[in-house]
């Protein structure tokens, strides 16, 4: 395979072009903290100073970014991939952006003559680090076959959803029950607390019964109930996609009660200060707000 163009090197687009570099893709990366850069430049990634020059020379061009405007105008900016990398060229967006911003820009390369391919990550940053990312992807048969090398090389688990678009809209209702959780397990756990419960054997309970759920059985026990929540996944990026979640279900007229609750939850938390926390913190803004003491395992 060709050169590999990689432009977000954030917390988890970091480790993901990382993963490629150490299983031997060549890679031309770009990303506006220079720190990141040198990291991927010393797995022997070439660090470039521009979204064209990163795109140029790839046959295929990977985003990871924080949001959909900025994955637009990386894309379709006047300086952007769309304008600087030659027809037949592969974009594969990872980001989690608005269906519509990744029909818009699908339409957009396909009249220049590219593909694009919608791949957003599932699990945590923690599961880039390794290599065991799980992907949502939403690309032509032909196109998945192109792009499954990397992904293979970034993840575990690969389930290709459909055609383009697909992969973004399957991420929106896994997001919608990982980070609306959040909030259910922070009520609850913040009430045990209240009611003077001890925390180890009312997790016992919880993991026994239909109540338990992926985030309160596997991330919170290596997080925030160990007392550690730097940022794997931030609350504020948790509170932007509910956002995205509840405008697409607009759009689809499907209403959307509870998540509309968690994002004013969410709300919440970032007004209180705790944005940049990992989402399993949202306990520790609740019981901040009641006066209620942090739940934490002993050991």
């Amino acid at each position: 395979m060709g050169m590999i163009g990689f432009v977000g090197l954030g917390r988890m687009g970091r480790p993901m072009a990382s993963n490629l570099s150490r299983k031997g893709f060549r890679l031309a990366v770009h990303d506006i903290n220079r720190d990141a850069v040198a990291e991927l430049e010393l797995l022997q990634a070439k660090g470039v100073a521009s979204v064209a020059e990163a795109s140029r020379d790839s046959e295929i061009v990977v985003t990871m970014l924080p949001n959909s405007a900025v994955v637009a105008d990386i894309v379709s900016g006047a300086d952007g991939i769309l304008n600087n990398a030659k027809p037949g060229t592969l974009i594969m967006d990872m980001s989690t952006v608005s269906p519509e911003t990744t029909d818009a820009l699908a339409a957009n390369a396909k009249e220049k003559g590219m593909a694009f391919v919608d791949a957003p990550v599932g699990r945590l940053a923690a599961h880039a680090d390794r290599g065991e990312s799980l992907f949502m992807v939403g690309a032509t048969p032909k196109d998945f076959d192109r792009v499954k090398p990397l992904l293979e090389a970034m993840g575990n688990t690969i389930y290709h959803c459909g055609p383009v678009g697909t992969g973004t809209r399957t991420k929106l209702v896994n997001n919608l029950l990982a980070v609306a959780s959040c909030q259910l397990n922070a009520e609850a756990l913040a009430l045990s607390q209240r009611f003077g419960l001890d925390l180890e054997r009312t997790l016992d309970v919880l993991y026994g019964t239909t109540a338990v759920n992926g985030q309160l059985k596997v991330n919170w026990p290596a997080k925030v109930l160990k007392g550690d929540t730097a940022p794997g996944f931030a609350i504020d990026l948790a509170h932007k996609d509910l956002s995205l979640i509840i405008e697409a279900a607009n759009a689809a007229r499907v209403p959307m009660p509870m998540v509309a609750a968690a994002r004013e939850a969410f709300s919440a938390a970032r007004a209180s200060g705790f944005g940049g926390q990992d989402f399993s913190a949202m306990v520790d803004a609740l019981c901040a707000s009641a006066g209620i003491e942090k739940p934490r395992l002993k050991s």
